[in-house]
């Protein structure tokens, strides 16, 4: 039996980031913070990057691309700038 994971600190709204997942009440991607991850960076360092952020809302960011891996490896790849610049022709 499969227990349902609650992320209090990541939301998805139309709108925002065109839907992708991110911290409740801003406007960061978890894609943002699991870049700065794959680069190495602990969750205090990434802190230093978005200060705006709570450790608790760097770890639940992280929690949520764990349980999310595709999708926010999909997001991240959608959003590199060769992929940016295949879908406007550039």
């Amino acid at each position: 039996m499969s227990t349902a994971v609650v992320h209090p600190y990541v939301t998805r709204k139309a709108g925002v980031q065109g839907g992708q997942p991110v911290i409740t009440g801003t406007r960061t991607p978890v894609r943002s913070i699991v870049l700065y991850h794959k680069l190495g960076e602990v969750p205090e360092e990434i802190l230093e990057k978005l200060p705006h952020l709570t450790l608790a809302q760097i770890y639940d960011a992280l929690s949520y691309y764990y349980d999310h891996r595709a999708a926010i490896d999909r997001d991240i790849e959608a959003n590199t700038e060769e992929s940016v610049r295949r879908e406007f022709g550039l």
